[in-house]
């Protein structure tokens, strides 16, 4: 790919390294530049890395109207060799172009997204935050241009690519489990839709669950699938949960659940961690009586930016709740919790291909 940089002036882009005077919060920064691609005349073209701002888009633009856009979520790592690692983006890559299928854009070859991020992070590698934790959270993302308000596929495209700073999701460690609300109220996605794409409409609705949930003091809803039987997503991630001997249940993946990097992840090594992993359906009823019978003994959510998010607490709108683990961190997720981001540091070492070093391109 032919990449064309119009990058800032020396003075007055980054030309240190960034050392911020204190923890940074998850997914707040961006750095200097973007990438930019566009689809046109049946192809994507015109690849280039530019300052960061804002862009130019038409009012009726097919986006604005119809939701046609996909995004994803990745990150990059600084290693003790001071080099800059992706993690498993072709993962990445390959849900980005599944999403993309779903919602009729365009796809981009795997190969050209990961290039895109690459050369980006190599621009602005100097924002990598220098503090214990911290990361490059990644956000490819696709969304329709073509100014139409009739409803059909659009015909132009843009794909972009921005990077955020962050410090540690939890900066202090695990301190305090989230807590969940337990409703029949709401439904992140129904059959044959829209479930299985990271698309931006799933996520703005589960804003209005996600308001609800919080009068209950909770931080999400633990989505329940069309019939109100089986367990799906926890909030924006998958849900998991922990048998007494350290066997790893996640909700098997159907047209309604995203498909968690992180859950395959971790269900890939799981042998190596010391648990025994498997996917199958879980019934709510089945679930709520393993937690009062103390074969459930620990519970929470999987996603990139987190990793794990245990949760502690099930509350129900009728004010009654259940506790897991004395709504304590069990030792099977912490356990998880610093192989898997121990991999992404590169403490520990990562199956073959899961990174790939960020080279130096300019």
């Amino acid at each position: 790919m032919d990449i064309k940089y119009d990058l800032k002036p020396k003075s007055q882009r980054r030309t240190e390294p960034f050392k911020p005077d204190k923890t940074l919060p998850f997914g707040s920064l961006r750095t200097d530049h973007m990438f930019i691609m566009d689809y046109a005349d049946g192809e994507w073209k015109n690849p280039r890395i530019v300052p960061y701002g804002t862009i130019d888009i038409a009012p009726g633009a097919t986006v604005l109207h119809y939701g046609q856009a996909i995004f994803e979520g990745a990150k990059a790592f600084k290693h003790e060799d001071k080099e800059i690692y992706t993690f498993r983006l072709d993962m990445n890559a390959k849900r980005m172009n599944k999403s993309a299928e779903i919602l009729c854009i365009p796809k981009i070859p795997e190969d050209i997204q990961m290039e895109a991020v690459h050369a980006l992070i190599d621009v602005d590698r100097l924002w990598f935050p220098e503090q214990e934790g911290a990361s490059l959270y990644i956000r490819p993302f696709i969304f329709a241009t073509q100014d139409s308000l009739g409803l059909h596929v659009s015909a132009t495209y843009k794909f972009m690519v921005i990077i955020s700073p962050s410090g540690p999701y939890y900066p202090k460690g695990f301190t305090k489990p989230i807590k969940l609300l337990i409703t029949k109220k709401f439904h992140r996605a129904a059959p044959g839709g829209t479930g299985n794409a990271k698309a931006a409409g799933n996520y703005a609705a589960s804003l209005q669950a996600g308001e609800f949930a919080a009068k209950f003091g909770a931080s999400q809803v633990l989505y329940l699938d069309v019939t109100n039987t089986y367990i799906e997503e926890a909030g924006t991630m998958n849900h998991y949960h922990i048998l007494r001997g350290g066997t790893v249940i996640i909700p098997e993946f159907t047209d309604t659940i995203l498909k968690s990097i992180t859950s395959q992840s971790i269900i890939e090594i799981a042998g190596k961690i010391g648990v025994k992993a498997k996917q199958e359906r879980v019934r709510l009823d089945n679930f709520i009586e393993g937690i009062k019978s103390g074969e459930i003994i620990e519970a929470g959510g999987l996603g990139t930016a987190a990793v794990i998010s245990p949760v502690g607490e099930y509350v129900f709108e009728d004010g009654n709740s259940i506790n897991v683990n004395n709504n304590e961190v069990g030792k099977y997720s912490k356990k998880i919790y610093d192989y898997y981001t121990g991999i992404q540091t590169g403490k520990i070492e990562a199956p073959k291909g899961w990174l790939q070093k960020v080279e130096k391109r300019v």
